[in-house]
């Protein structure tokens, strides 16, 4: 048999680590067709999410930011049968197709995904706690107030994990006072520092901000 060969390493670690199914290869573009942006998490930040997610033995996960539920089947699928996947979406038409295609999965049995503003809906998700794992990847400049619910709601061994940690690829630089990527320095100089966390970057995507969480606050 022939080996496989790629045109580049980019293209290596994704077929071979994080290739994705014929349902997940139709999420973004079904959802663009929609009028949905295309920025969801790539496969291999997808891949990862997974990964994490069953080393921890996760059976309650908390995502802020649904878009189409690219991410949301990449987590609900590392969860038991018994698991609980909860998702706060602030846009309707998301939150519509991101229920669709988590039901294409075969995932509704474990999945929902509420409508709101999540610094909003976290309150009353707080009873439903506390999680496995947290998901951040909604506005930028709320990652911060996420970030506080989710020190207080995630179990000590769980992981708090935030997308785009580098801030589009300007996360090192200096940015107005407007910019909602400043949400995204203020936490990851919150999360590098805590004395509860261990933290780091998986430069995967637009990056993965991942916390240990050693105790609660």
């Amino acid at each position: 048999m022939a080996e496989l060969t790629y045109p580049d390493l980019d293209t290596y670690r994704r077929e071979v680590f994080a290739r994705e199914d014929e349902l997940l290869k139709g999420v973004m573009p079904g959802a663009a067709s929609q009028g949905l942006p295309r920025i969801s998490i790539s496969p291999e930040s997808g891949k990862t999410l997974y990964l994490l997610a069953k080393a921890i033995g996760a059976r309650r996960i908390l995502e802020f930011g649904s878009l189409a539920g690219y991410s949301g089947i990449w987590l609900a699928r590392a969860l038991p049968v018994d698991g609980c996947f909860i998702s706060l979406e602030v846009d309707p038409k998301h939150a519509e197709v991101s229920r669709k295609n988590l039901a294409a999965a075969g995932l509704a049995d474990r999945t929902e995904v509420r409508v709101g503003e999540g610094a909003a809906l976290m309150r009353d998700v707080a009873d439903e706690g506390p999680f496995d794992l947290v998901f951040i990847d909604a506005d930028k400049e709320n990652y911060p107030v996420y970030l506080d619910y989710a020190l207080e709601n995630t179990r000590v061994g769980g992981l708090i994990v935030a997308d785009n940690a580098n801030g589009h690829g300007h996360v090192h630089e200096s940015l107005d006072a407007g910019d909602g990527r400043r949400g995204i320095q203020e936490y990851n100089r919150r999360v590098a520092g805590h004395p509860g966390l261990v933290s780091n970057v998986i430069p995967v995507g637009g990056w993965l901000a991942v916390s240990l969480v050693l105790e609660t606050v």
